[in-house]
């Protein structure tokens, strides 16, 4: 059996930057063991699977040793094969996930996420946290992931990270976020019990650094920058219970793959 598959950076419009994400469109669901297989051969942050239903998609993603309950960057990454490989009269696609109905709109090259806020309730700083990140933070907050608060974007990018302790923390990701200098927040993101160690661009962990960065700067607009290697810059807005985020991506890759089922 072949099988389309596209990889597409995600969050950038230049290539080798942003998150990458591998895209395989389907007819019809595969078993989930296979698409987990397919994920792990492909070693990439995400992998997403879409099925068209009617005038939707349903959509899947997985890391090389899991499935996930959202992701950002695969799902623009999605957005961006449909649009311009599957069903290029489409500007508006609605997709149904694991984590409920979620939107993507496209205005030229820029793909607008709208995802639910998932806004962090403020905690202790487990041991594990300050051990991992190398430093303690001044406030630590949790959602799906532990948020640890900074004072400057320096301290973001001078993390001394023990991956061993991360993976001891009871959350599925890590979170690293300050005010930043050219953008108006700053972060970084970690999932070493998902098999990725950092992150490059993290569109679900806006989700959480969105209402947290509104309360504090007062504002419902940012501009927010992932300070990993690769880099990425999103454009958010708070609409309450709901985030939008929004970037661009471009293809890497156009190919097949060969499964059995």
């Amino acid at each position: 059996m072949k099988l389309p598959i596209y990889q597409i950076d995600a969050f950038t419009n230049e290539l080798f930057k942003g998150n990458p994400a591998a895209v395989c469109p389907l007819e019809e669901w595969i078993p989930v063991d296979l698409m987990q297989k397919i994920a792990a051969e492909n070693n990439l942050p995400e992998t997403a699977f879409f099925v068209k239903a009617g005038d939707e998609y349903e959509l899947k993603w997985f890391t090389p040793v899991e499935e996930m309950d959202l992701c950002g960057h695969a799902t623009l990454a999605a957005a961006y094969v449909i649009s311009n490989y599957t069903d290029e009269t489409s500007n508006t696609l609605r997709f149904q996930t694991a984590s409920g109905p979620l939107e993507v709109s496209k205005d030229g090259s820029l793909y607008t996420l709208l995802f639910p806020s998932r806004r962090g309730i403020r905690c202790e700083a487990p041991e594990e946290l300050i051990k991992g990140l190398g430093k303690q933070p001044m406030e630590v907050y949790k959602a799906r992931d532990y948020m640890a608060i900074f004072e400057t974007e320096q301290d973001i990018l001078d993390l001394d990270l023990n991956m061993d302790m991360l993976k001891k923390l009871d959350g599925f990701g890590i979170i690293a976020t300050a005010k930043g200098k050219k953008a108006d927040f700053v972060s970084r993101f970690f999932a070493p019990k998902a098999g990725i160690e950092e992150d490059p661009v993290t569109g679900s962990a806006h989700c959480t650094l969105v209402p947290y960065w509104k309360s504090v700067l007062n504002k419902n607009d940012m501009v927010a920058l992932q300070l990993s290697a690769r880099g990425g810059k999103l454009h958010c807005t708070d609409l309450g219970d709901m985030v939008k985020m929004s970037g661009e991506a471009v293809t890497y890759l156009e190919g097949q793959i060969n499964v059995e089922l």
